[in-house]
């Protein structure tokens, strides 16, 4: 995403989560630096004759905090998290007069989930079921539809300009934030809130991913289930949440004296055309969007300070988002430092992406890699030896990170995030 006009530059200038990691983002940023777990025992539904029964659940989440109490009825779950991280993103980049000269329909807004409100698909089914058709609730349709988390935000605020739901299964809120800086890029819009959100915390999802083989069924010890890159991993944790970022030009933050925490530099997508669920082994198709990415952001590899993966803690992700980084960087040395956040927060399905994004935003503003939870052994199966950070974060000074997401249905999408220009000239900053 090179820049060739200051107006298109694409900055982050606010952040908000509501995660298993905390809905601040001063606690959120504390728990993911010190590497802590939130994996425990579910209390969101029935775990009755589930293989897994643990999961990162948003503790203590009260949607009438953040909306009025008959919007949050109006809302799935999903949706709930998704407007409350925004409104948060919102805050946290100045509120909504920050704003205040830019037309309503040059506000984009740009959220990625796996499916939508199936929290509330799944109970209306057996409302139909049990009660009859008449008892199915007419607010059906909108909680369930995939863009409603972008009708509440749009509503909430006022904003007129794009609005797109997108549906990339895992990698949806990478798509997402990627887009958005499209929107900002092209001249179409000045700000946009770009994110993800997802409720995998249900008895049917647990089951239907339990299905796959998916998650991890370390019950007992649900603090040290999610282990990226690890030998003993099993799987991954379902996660819950959402996470969105406010994208403006840079011209605009400038003007308005804002905060920047980094631009997004680059983004790519591309698809495997492998198989339903399973990655191509090789990683092929993963390295050729990780080039797109770098591409378009005019960078090389060896300008990438860290990589914040995917890291799902499966056996078939993690050997193939590994092989694809060997193919980009030329060597399993070469890969530079590596985080997976998921360790500490679980899978956020279609949020995971945004998440990580946020994450990122964060390392290159601070200029230092969380340390990844639960990695105490390195895959033996693997070709190379991996530099996965681990105890302590790691300074690595304010460089581009590398952050990437692959998805069911073979969905990649890659992200490079980096420094703020310092100059009025808007050139891609160099790595120190």
């Amino acid at each position: 995403m090179t820049a060739h006009h200051c107006e298109t530059t694409a900055v982050v200038t606010g952040i908000g989560v509501i995660s298993p990691a905390g809905s601040q983002l001063d606690e959120f940023a504390k728990t993911v630096w010190s590497a802590t777990p939130t994996a425990d025992a579910v209390t969101r539904c029935n775990t009755e004759g589930l293989s897994t029964r643990i999961a990162c659940e948003v503790r203590e989440f009260d949607p009438t905090s953040y909306m009025s109490p008959k919007t949050a009825r109006r809302l799935d779950p999903y949706a709930q998290f998704g407007l409350a991280a925004a409104l948060t993103a919102v805050d946290d980049a100045g509120g909504s007069a920050a704003w205040a000269d830019v037309p309503q329909q040059r506000r984009a807004i740009v959220c990625g989930t796996g499916v939508g409100g199936y929290n509330v698909a799944c109970e209306q089914a057996l409302v139909c079921d049990r009660n009859g058709p008449d008892r199915v609730s007419p607010l059906l349709i909108p909680m369930l539809m995939p863009n409603a988390a972008n009708a509440a935000i749009a509503m909430e605020l006022g904003w007129r300009g794009p609005s797109l739901a997108l549906a990339t299964a895992c990698a949806s809120g990478s798509s997402a934030v990627g887009q958005a800086a499209r929107l900002i890029r092209d001249g179409r819009c000045t700000v946009a809130l770009a994110g993800g959100a997802d409720n995998g915390v249900t008895r049917i999802s647990l089951a239907a991913f339990a299905q796959l083989g998916a998650l991890s069924q370390r019950n007992q010890e649900p603090q040290f289930a999610s282990r990226p890159f690890d030998r003993n991993r099993d799987g991954y944790v379902m996660g819950e949440g959402s996470a969105f970022l406010v994208l403006e030009s840079l011209d605009h933050a400038r003007n308005r004296g804002a905060r920047a925490y980094a631009q997004v530099c680059g983004y790519a997508e591309n698809n495997d055309a492998h198989h339903l669920t399973a990655p191509r082994p090789d990683g092929q198709p993963a390295a050729a969007c990780m080039r797109s990415a770098l591409d378009d952001a005019g960078l090389t590899a060896d300008q990438i300070g860290h990589i914040n993966a995917h890291g799902t803690s499966t056996a078939a992700n993690d050997a193939m988002e590994a092989r694809a980084l060997a193919t980009v960087f030329g060597s399993w040395e070469k890969i530079p430092p590596i985080t997976a956040p998921k360790g500490v927060f679980g899978h956020l399905m279609g949020g995971a992406g945004a998440i990580e994004a946020a994450v990122a935003a964060l390392s290159v503003h601070e200029g230092s890699v969380p340390p990844v939870a639960n990695h105490s052994q390195g895959d033996v199966e693997l070709d190379g030896e991996l530099d996965v950070v681990v105890g302590v974060p790691r300074r690595v000074g304010h460089r581009p990170v590398l952050s990437s997401s692959f998805g069911l249905g073979g969905q990649n999408a890659s992200l490079v995030l980096g420094p703020v220009p310092n100059s009025r000239e808007c050139v891609n900053q160099k790595s120190p």
